[in-house]
């Protein structure tokens, strides 16, 4: 039980690296718009630092956390390639 549950916080955290990637990216295109050249250096490293911490943070369930950023992930994906 406890190798699941540590497989599933190990899953969490590579899924919080395109989870947090896409953030950062969505953040810097809200912030200055479709030409937002260098700026999203600025915002893709805090947005992965945040998402990393919420993958091991013990708010949730590690199988919840998993679920979120992984669906999160899907949808920033999504909205990617509609925009």
């Amino acid at each position: 039980m406890r190798f699941l549950l540590r497989a599933l916080s190990a899953a969490a955290v590579v899924s919080a690296l395109p989870f947090g990637w896409g953030l950062g990216v969505l953040a810097a295109y809200l912030l200055v718009g479709p030409d937002f050249g260098v700026f999203p250096v600025l915002t893709i490293i805090p947005s992965i630092a945040a998402a990393m911490a919420f993958a091991v943070s013990p708010v949730l369930t590690a199988g919840k956390r998993l679920a979120i950023l992984v669906i999160g992930t899907g949808l920033l994906m999504l909205l990617g390639t509609c925009c």
